[in-house]
Formats: structure tokens, C-alpha cells, sequence
């Protein structure tokens, strides 16, 4: 009765992680990998720029917000384009509204052809991710107006730290708007300065609007059945901190965020990259996130001006930041920015073990090196509860032929053979949940070392040696899993064997299991994994040895469940 209590509860352990795999696939916007529903819908076609209209204040009315409708007369100056350069970034600025149209990261190669730049921000066929900005309120400039792009100069000098682009918009119902872009040598953030000028008779009371527009797709080369990253808008506050808004919700109209706060930002984050626009402390600002098309959705904040008399101008300073999630950067930049590098329920042990491996990294100066550092430091620190471990596991080892004799000898009398098995237990002085307990405990620091690895932007095409050129991408030659797997099986054999014939069968097959999930995981973590359970069978191995328990291979015998089975029924 016990076995086949055992065996029910190891089969519904199976099934758990099969549904919790599932509904975290689900819940991070993938497909289900092992219940699939029944009909997938296709993602629809993301519509263009033109078509959307522009955010619309909590006071403003449907005459406030411009459609797709063509541009008015005095806009119907061709559009001009202009590319301009940092060291770091290359952006294209449209006419059209002075928005960002297309953004290159030159520090960081494309996911897909190494050969190029990556693209955050683009207005193509198959994608939109736009940052773009105007004012509501009335008939103002939006960012469908056309803006006279002013003379500067268009790439970062030699030896100079800063370029500026300027746009100036025609004046509508008496209202000018002039955006100055300040862009600085090696820095991604970009000081965005909003002059609304009142040119007009009488007082206006115009909104300014910040948004990041972007389709729902996710990142071209990112997408994996295996695992799931974050792609979608974020709402900081100091009150709620960080806030994760799906597409899915905004779908649906169940966005839960905060709405108005004088602090934080607005961001759009997706796996290594994000971007965002801030404004100064103190400023009240409303937040919005919503859909605007087909598989278009629109993320920012509004602020008020107030009331601008005629002939007064008003200026509104804000930051935009377009780059890789990392970490000190973005603190340096904002505090509270560097959370859209997502580490979920594992923050607070992350950044400190995040910090951990960036100082092994500043000494051996290869991120592949530094992540077995880490593990290694990681083992060194938990030693003495995997001793304790592999202590009471080498005891049961040495009591197994005793215990197995026991269970044939009474495999008819279920009750006496618990009662028997508790006896040896008790004066063998061994705890059966022992081997377990310790390793327990470790599991949220290794797991948060997953999510490190996982969301560090610095693993991002950073070679190890020879053939591992990817931290972030699969082994193309799988010899990294291929060893995982094999020393996640040596491990199992290392083990004392269960009681439970059934149990013994699971104990090899989880192990294949969870091996063949790592073949299409990135390279770093699966050589973090590997690193791990070296390192354990080393210990084992020692701890086995001095306790006078000789390492014993105990290879699977998968013919013996039936026939203990067969004994049961009779």
C-alpha cells in the first residue's frame, strides 16, 4: 500500500511540473510546450505610425486627439530624415513630429547578423518601436506635425563630449513646440528639452506627452520554447516600485499600475534592452499604457504645463534612455531604473550575486571563467551543508543492503516493514530526509543565479573558449548538455538507491529529463549547471570516501519494479 501510495504521489510530482512548466510558458506570452491549445490565433500586422493616433489626456476630448487622417496644410512640407552619430548610438530622427524612428546600438551586435548593429528602436515592415512626443489640449503639434529640423552637427566630433538636434515646430492655435536633443559621448541617455512657446493672442493651457510606441512581437532571435524573458511596458513609482504590464492586459483593460505620481518612469523592456523616458522629480505626471492598433500598443506619462500667457514660453525637461540593461549604468542614471533587468521574485538575492560576479569578472576578465568562479565560491560558502548532505546520503548507502533485505523479507507485511524500516532508522542513527534538507535550502541561491545569468546583458555574444563563442546562445556542437546530462546521471548512481522500486526508476528519469530541457538553453547556464554538479560529485566523493563508504556506481534496474509487482499480486 505504501509503494503504491509512493508511486501516486511521484506521478502527480511529474504531472505538477509538467502543468507549472506550461502555465509559465503561458504566462510569459509563449505557447504551451507540452498541452498546446487546441488553436492558436496569428499575431496580426502591426500598423504603422500614421495610423496611430496620438495619447490622449485624462481631460482632453476625442477633438484633442489627432487621427490618421491626413496631415493639415500647413504640414505638408516633405518630411525630412536625419541620421545622427555617438559613439555608442546611431539614431534616425523623422520630421514628422521630431520623434525617434530607428535607433542602433553600435557597442552591440544583432542577435540574427552579427555583422550589424542592433536595432532597439525601428519603423519597418515587420516591426514598430517608436519614441515619440507633442502636446494635447487643443489643435498643438503632435507628433504628426511636421518640424523644421534646425543646423548642428550630425556625429560626435573628436574630442568633443556632446551634439545637439534641434526641431521646431510651425505655430498651431498660437503654440510653438521646440525639442532640443542633447546627446553625450558613451551615454545612452539622451536629455530631451520641450520649449512650448505662446505665440498667440490668448492664454493656452496646453499637456505635453511622452510615449514609447511598440508592437507585440517579441525581440527577432529571442524567442525559445524553453525558457521566457519579459517583453512589455513598465511602470516605476517610489509608492509601488516596479510594475510589469502584459499586452495581454492592455487588451483586456486589467492594466494595474500607478496612474499618477510626481517620480518615476515609463519604460518598454524586452530580454538584455530597454527603454524609457523620465522626467524630474517632483513633476506630477498620469501614466498610461494602452493599445492604439492592431498589435500596437502605446506606453508614457502626461504633464501638465499649466496656463502659458501670451508671449510666454515654458520648459519641460526629461530624459530618454534607449540601451542594455546594465546595471550600474542604470543606477547611475535613475535609481530604481536598473529594475528593468527583471529578476522577478529573486531581486534581492540577485543584485548582490549579480555584484559577486561582475568583481570575479574585473579579475579573470572572461565571463565564462567568472561564472565558474562564481559556482565555485557559491560551493565553498555552502559547504557545510552539502556535507551534511552527502553525509547522511553515505550513511544510507551503507545501510541499503540491510534495508533491501528487510523490505523482501517483509514485502507481504506492509505495516511491519514501515515500523522495521523506522527500527534501522533509529539505531543507525540516519535521517531519510537528511540528504534532502540542506540541498533545500540552496535552491533559491542557485535559482537566483539562473535569473542572473539569464537577464545579464554582459553574457550577450561574450565568448568562453574554443567552440563557446555565445555565452547567451545554445552550444552549437550540444557538448556542453551532453556532459550536463552525464554528470547529472553519475550523480544519480553516486546516490543510495530507494527503497521504492518505483522511486528508483524516477530517480534516473528526472535527471534525462531535465537534461534534455538544458539542449536548447544558453550556453552560460548550462555551463553553470555543469560546473554545480562537478563540484558536488567531487564532494560527494570525498565525503563518501572518508566516511568508509567506497564510491559504488548504482546503475538503474528498471526489470525489478515488476517483478516486485508481480510479487504483491500474488
Amino acid at each position: 500500500m505504501n509503494d503504491i501510495r509512493r508511486t501516486i504521489l511521484w506521478v502527480i510530482f511529474a504531472f505538477s511540473l509538467v502543468l507549472l512548466w506550461d502555465k509559465w510558458q503561458i504566462h510569459n506570452g509563449k505557447p504551451a510546450t507540452f498541452f498546446p491549445s487546441a488553436s492558436t490565433a496569428p499575431a496580426p500586422a502591426a500598423a504603422k505610425p500614421s495610423d496611430v493616433p496620438a495619447v490622449a489626456a485624462p481631460t482632453a476630448t476625442a477633438s484633442d486627439v489627432p487621427g490618421g487622417a491626413a496631415a493639415p496644410a500647413a504640414d505638408a512640407i516633405a518630411r525630412e530624415k536625419i541620421t545622427v552619430s555617438t559613439d555608442v548610438l546611431r539614431l534616425t530622427f523623422d520630421g514628422q513630429g521630431g520623434g525617434i524612428e530607428h535607433a542602433e546600438l553600435l557597442k552591440y551586435m544583432d542577435s540574427v547578423d552579427k555583422s550589424k548593429p542592433f536595432v532597439l528602436f525601428d519603423d519597418s515592415a515587420n516591426r514598430v518601436y517608436l519614441a515619440q512626443t507633442g502636446l494635447i489640449g487643443g489643435n498643438f503639434p503632435t507628433h504628426k506635425t511636421t518640424m523644421q529640423l534646425m543646423p548642428g552637427a550630425r556625429e560626435l566630433a573628436d574630442g568633443a563630449n556632446e551634439l545637439q538636434v534641434r526641431f521646431e515646430s510651425p505655430a498651431m492655435d498660437g503654440v510653438k513646440l521646440v525639442k532640443t536633443y542633447t546627446l553625450k559621448r558613451g551615454a545612452y541617455d539622451i536629455a530631451v528639452k520641450h520649449e512650448v512657446v505662446n505665440t498667440g493672442t490668448a492664454a493656452v493651457s496646453p499637456q505635453l506627452y511622452l510615449q514609447l510606441l511598440r508592437d507585440g512581437n517579441a525581440p527577432e532571435g529571442e524567442k525559445s520554447a524553453m525558457y521566457s524573458t519579459f517583453t512589455g511596458p513598465a511602470v516605476y513609482s517610489h509608492e509601488k516600485k516596479f510594475q510589469k504590464v502584459e499586452f495581454k492586459d492592455i487588451e483586456k483593460g486589467k492594466t494595474e499600475f500607478v496612474k499618477s505620481t510626481p517620480d518615476g518612469y515609463v519604460a518598454m523592456v524586452q530580454h538584455y534592452f530597454a527603454s524609457a523616458w523620465l522626467l524630474g522629480d517632483g513633476v506630477q505626471r498620469d501614466n498610461f499604457a494602452r493599445k492604439v492598433g492592431d498589435n500596437l500598443y502605446a506606453a508614457g506619462t502626461i504633464t501638465t504645463l499649466g496656463t502659458l500667457q501670451p508671449g510666454e514660453t515654458k520648459a519641460v525637461d526629461a530624459r530618454l534612455f534607449a540601451g542594455p540593461q546594465l546595471e550600474k549604468m542604470l543606477e547611475s542614471i535613475y535609481p530604481g531604473l536598473e529594475l528593468v533587468k527583471d529578476y522577478g521574485m529573486f531581486t534581492i538575492l540577485a543584485k548582490p550575486m549579480y555584484w559577486l560576479l561582475d568583481q570575479i569578472h574585473s579579475v579573470l576578465g572572461n565571463w565564462g571563467w567568472a561564472i565558474i568562479g562564481l559556482v565555485l565560491i557559491l560551493k565553498i560558502l555552502f559547504y557545510w551543508f552539502n556535507a551534511k548532505a552527502y553525509s547522511s546520503m553515505a550513511k544510507m548507502k551503507a545501510i541499503n543492503p540491510k534495508i533491501q533485505e528487510m523490505r523482501e523479507r517483509l514485502k507481504d507485511k506492509p505495516q511491519q516493514m514501515q515500523q522495521e524500516m523506522m527500527r534501522i532508522y533509529r539505531e543507525e542513527k540516519v535521517n531519510p530526509m537528511g540528504g534532502c534538507l540542506p540541498i533545500m535550502i540552496q535552491i533559491p541561491v542557485f535559482m537566483t543565479l539562473y535569473w542572473v545569468l539569464l537577464s545579464s546583458v554582459e553574457m550577450r555574444q561574450a565568448p568562453w573558449i574554443g567552440w563557446i563563442t555565445d555565452l547567451s546562445a545554445k552550444d552549437p556542437w550540444f557538448i556542453l548538455p551532453l556532459l550536463m546530462m552525464l554528470s547529472s546521471l553519475l550523480q544519480t548512481a553516486l546516490n543510495p538507491v530507494p527503497p521504492d522500486p518505483m522511486q528508483a526508476k524516477m530517480m534516473w528519469f528526472m535527471p534525462l529529463i531535465f537534461s534534455v530541457m538544458f539542449f536548447m538553453f544558453p550556453a552560460g547556464l548550462v555551463l553553470y549547471w555543469l560546473t554545480n554538479n562537478i563540484l558536488s560529485i567531487a564532494q560527494q566523493w570525498v565525503i563518501n570516501t572518508r566516511m568508509g563508504v567506497p564510491p559504488q556506481f548504482n546503475l538503474p534496474n528498471f526489470k525489478s519494479a515488476p517483478a516486485a509487482d508481480a510479487g504483491k499480486k500474488k
